[in-house]
């Protein structure tokens, strides 16, 4: 495959056997025309709770994707813990776990005291096929903010600074709502 070459060495990463990327925080933001149509997703929480993408319609949502055993992962946990408080009136977050099970996503949340809600999608991959396409999870950690209508604002790989983060919900949270002509 002759030009599918990257000077990144996010290739490298990946075949490395640890089974996340370990990329520097590459933030992609998408202007509210170019942004598409909604999410859309059915999804069990490690409760067992369902939930579908609706139920994160009507504010900001930000969706981190991450597994126990990736390193990054751990280490912006509490980063997104205090996030999640601070911005609470104005984003729902939700983490999407991609490879554990509910006992071992669970035993994560408690340790990094992490209180919003775990999706688990290593069985079905539904949380992630819907973000499949430009602005998929290429990496994990991949944290994604939608805007009110729960369309992807902004896709950050690797871990998440909590400044940057905080800027991407204001952005989303201020998406002009669309005009439906007449």
């Amino acid at each position: 495959m002759a030009g599918c070459t990257s000077s990144s060495g996010i290739e490298q990463q990946w075949g490395d056997g640890k089974g996340y990327i370990s990329a520097n925080q590459l933030v992609t933001e998408i202007a509210p025309e170019d942004r598409g149509d909604p999410i859309e997703f059915d999804s069990e929480l490690s409760d067992g709770t369902k939930i579908t993408a609706t139920d994160y319609q009507g504010k900001v949502a930000v969706f981190n994707f991450w597994f126990a055993g990736c390193v990054p992962c751990r280490m912006e946990a509490t980063d997104l813990q205090a996030v999640s408080e601070e911005v609470a009136d104005d984003a729902a977050f939700l983490g999407v776990n991609v490879k554990d099970q509910p006992d071992t996503a669970n035993a994560f949340t408690r340790r990094f005291t992490v209180t919003y809600p775990t999706a688990i999608d290593a069985k079905t991959g539904s949380i992630q096929l819907a973000f499949a396409g430009k602005t998929a999870p290429n990496a994990t950690p991949a944290t994604f903010v939608l805007d009110p209508e729960g369309r992807v604002s902004a896709r950050v790989l690797g871990s998440v600074d909590p400044s940057i983060l905080r800027a991407l919900v204001k952005t989303a949270a201020a998406t002009p709502e669309p005009s439906h002509g007449g």
